[in-house]
């Protein structure tokens, strides 16, 4: 079945939250993290925020079903990605790759220099995956205020310490896998 990618409307965010939920239960399989299956993840107005700034983008099938998104918003220079999810029983066919590819294009037609975002560093479908599409994990020493401050407030919120890190992706290189 074909997919295409599509800026989010308004009357997808709604939809949003459920795929992340389904995507999240991927995360049974790591006993250490099955809680983040049953976590509430993003709201529908923060989907609705990025839909605003046009930093929103939707995997859909050939009957506008929403198979995946990515939420992101702008900081500075960068494009921040808040959260890519696509429905578990659609993961595998490339979707999250074309989601990062909108992206990429996204940030680069508004003149910003990088993509970040904030992930688990051994879990393959986060930091693995993200570095096979160009991210690079960034060393403590490297981030800058906004990123260190969302390290930390992940770690509060329950995550293992030193188990999440920062990526950013130049969006002036190549576009990688």
């Amino acid at each position: 079945m074909p997919f295409s990618i599509r800026l989010a409307g308004e009357g997808d965010a709604r939809l949003l939250p459920a795929i992340e939920h389904s995507a999240g239960q991927a995360f049974r399989a790591v006993p250490e993290l099955a809680w983040v299956a049953d976590d509430t993840g993003m709201t529908v107005d923060a989907h609705r925020a990025c839909i605003e700034t046009c930093t929103c983008w939707v995997a859909v099938d050939e009957q506008e079903r929403i198979a995946g998104f990515l939420s992101a918003q702008p900081h500075g220079h960068d494009l921040h990605i808040l959260e890519m999810s696509v429905a578990r029983d659609r993961q595998g066919r490339g979707l999250g790759r074309r989601l990062l590819a909108a992206a990429y294009d996204g940030a680069r037609a508004r003149g910003l220099s990088g993509l970040t975002l904030t992930t688990f560093r051994t879990i393959p479908w986060n930091a693995p995956f993200y570095e096979k599409a160009g991210f690079d994990q960034l060393l403590p020493a490297a981030l800058d205020a906004r990123l260190a401050a969302l390290l930390r407030e992940e770690e509060q919120a329950g995550f293992p310490a030193g188990s999440r890190c920062a990526m950013r992706r130049d969006v002036m290189r190549t576009q990688g896998a």
